[in-house]
Order: C-alpha cells, then structure tokens, then sequence
C-alpha cells in the first residue's frame, strides 16, 4: 500500500502595494490612487469609537499623501522654499481636512484632502509673502504680453509695443515694471558659480560692499584728486572756466555759452575736448605708476 501525502499550497506571500499615485496640480485631483493603506474597516472602527489613538493612526498613514503632494508642488517653487515647511503646512490642511470629511457621501478621503492640503500650503506661501497680490498679478500679466508679443514680432518687444498690447500709457507700464522689478528676492545663502571658475560658491561670498572704504581705495582716489587739480591747471583757460562752470557751478551748457558768449555747441564742443585732455593725461599718468 502506498501512502501518500497531500501536499498543501504554499500561502502566495502578500507583496507591499506600490505607490502609484498620479496627482494632477491642474484639477488638484487623483487620477491613479494608491491605497493608502486604510481600509474600509478602519474607516468605520474611527466612525465607531472616534478615540484619539484610531484617530492619530489613521493621520499618520496619510502622511505620504502630504508628502507627495508637497514634493509636486516644490517643483514650481524657488530653491529658498524648503519641502519640509511645505510638508508640515500640509500636514495642517490634512488634519482639517480629516475633520470635515464626511465618508457618507460616497468620496474618497484622498480626493476631498488632496484640494485642502494645498489649499493650506498656498495660504501659508502667500501670507510669509511680503509683496501685494496685485503686484504679483501685475507682474504675470507683463510676462504674459511680452512672450506673446515676441513670439509674434521675432523679437523682444519695445516699451511701446508692450504698452500698447496692454492698452496702457508707457509711463504706466514704467510704474508697473518699477514695482515689479522692486519685488525680485534672492537668498543669500543660495549655492551658484562664480564667473571666474566652476566652483559653487554661497551667493553672499560674491556680494561687495561698495559702501565700506578701504584705506588703499582712499589712498588711490587722494592720489587721482590731487593729480586731476594739476591737470586741470594744464588745461587753456577757455578750457578751465569751463570745466569750473559746469562741474562746480554745475551751470548747463547753454547757461554757460550765455555766460562766456558764445554758443551752446561751441561749450559742448570746448568741453569735449577739455575732458578728454583730462582723460589723457590721468591714464598716461596712472599707467606709469601701475
């Protein structure tokens, strides 16, 4: 007789679930969700007893959610803005979103939190923002115009054109540019290349102060000051009452042709060539002492 024995099917080990989720940062909608690991069960067990223990379990599970939604998010934003305030600003609308859900109305968790954890992240960016909503919104509409505009014309367009397109006065558009232009940021401590060499420097090692003076500096404009009155006295004399009338009197160069009587072109002319005496002899002197 012959035993035999039944063998019985191994139990197919459960593989963990991938994260496949497809977020759009148009619609603030989940195409392809994952599942994040909360079922149905858990759902009606915090229904149930609604304790702060299921509660926090369940917060907790839906902390990659946050995650991939801020990281999505991050890619439009400066490297100044770090994912991990973007991360727990998103963690708030999570948890307000976690007490207005409603699960009786068919929903999925997911795609109600998606909306408010952004939401949260902008309102957070938008109030550590220094700069007026109608600036920003000014200066996307500028933008806006002037790629619209070059691509039609080939070319960058000119302050007219771009006025124009806008239906505004170009001093009005100079307004806007100036208060656009006052808004631009930059951090210090942000990593960039020298002009120089490859090397990746923190963008505070390249600022100069031009404010602060050195002793050599101050040695070198002492020297130019005391030359230019040597040079100046080389010049004619028409040549000084003009450099004198338009320098230190600071007369225009028609004040100046009604002063010495003779025609505003001819001062211009004088003047000219005053300076380029000037620019001479400090270059020709400069470059045997250097």
């Amino acid at each position: 007789m012959v035993n035999t024995v039944k063998t019985l099917p191994k139990k197919r080990e459960r593989k963990p679930e991938k994260e496949t989720t497809n977020y759009s940062t148009a619609t603030g909608e989940i195409k392809r969700t994952k599942r994040w690991e909360v079922s149905g069960r858990e759902w009606a067990q915090y229904r149930k007893y609604r304790t702060v223990e299921i509660r926090q379990r369940l917060l907790n599970k839906y902390i990659p959610l946050v995650r991939n939604v801020a990281s999505r998010m991050a890619m439009g934003f400066p490297r100044s803005v770090e994912l991990s305030d973007l991360v727990n600003t998103g963690v708030i609308g999570l948890i307000e979103a976690f007490g207005n859900f409603d699960p009786s109305r068919g929903v999925k968790f997911e795609t109600y939190a998606v909306p408010r954890i952004r939401g949260a992240i902008l309102d957070e960016l938008r109030a550590l923002d220094w700069v007026p909503r109608s600036t920003r919104a000014k200066s996307r509409e500028i933008e806006r115009a002037q790629i619209k505009l070059e691509n039609k014309l080939g070319r960058p367009p000119e302050k007219s054109e771009l006025a124009k397109h806008m239906k505004i006065s170009e001093d009005e558009l100079h307004i806007a540019l100036d208060d656009v232009s006052s808004t631009s940021i930059v951090s210090l401590d942000e990593v960039i290349f020298r002009e120089d060499d490859n090397r990746q420097v923190p963008r505070i090692e390249t600022v100069i102060d031009k404010a602060t003076h050195s002793v050599l500096g101050e040695i070198e404009k002492g020297e130019l000051r005391s030359f230019l009155v040597v040079a100046i006295d080389r010049l004619m004399e028409q040549e000084k009452l003009v450099i004198a009338l338009y320098y230190y009197e600071e007369l225009t160069l028609k004040e100046i042709g009604e002063v010495m009587s003779i025609s505003e072109s001819r001062v211009s002319q004088i003047h000219t060539r005053s300076v380029a005496k000037l620019r001479g002899m400090v270059r020709e002197r400069f470059a045997l002492t250097g």
